[in-house]
């Protein structure tokens, strides 16, 4: 059974720069689909960013296009959302995923299996 494990949130001013990482235990995620999505208070999940399981693809969101950039680690099993020029419509708890049925990106949450327990991103205006 995979676990996957966000770190990197915090708080952070708005047009400042978060990092953040999600390792995988329990197993290994090279030929899985790794996204990002954000749940903000009152609001539903939306997806954020995804990557296929090369690295060579990636899809954003519209709203984070051009300044968040999702990549992936495969030796180390790990997935990253580096997260710049953040806007207070950033905060919000970012949850990693992984979709053992795809290697391509995927955007519909419904097609992941496995999900991090989250971590809270506040962007101060």
């Amino acid at each position: 059974q995979v676990q996957l494990v966000e770190s990197g949130g915090g708080l952070v001013q708005a047009g400042g720069s978060l990092r953040l990482s999600c390792a995988a235990s329990g197993g290994t995620f090279t030929t899985y689909a790794l996204g990002w999505f954000r749940q903000a208070p009152g609001k539903e999940r939306e997806f954020v960013a995804a990557i296929g399981w090369s690295g060579r693809s990636t899809y954003y969101a519209d709203s984070v296009k051009g300044r968040f950039t999702i990549s992936r680690d495969n030796p180390k099993n790990t997935v990253y959302l580096q997260m710049n020029r953040l806007e207070p419509e950033d905060t919000a708890v970012y949850y990693c995923a992984a979709a053992r049925r795809y290697s391509a990106p995927r955007l519909e949450a419904n097609d992941y299996d496995y999900w991090g327990q989250g971590t809270q991103v506040t962007v101060s205006s």
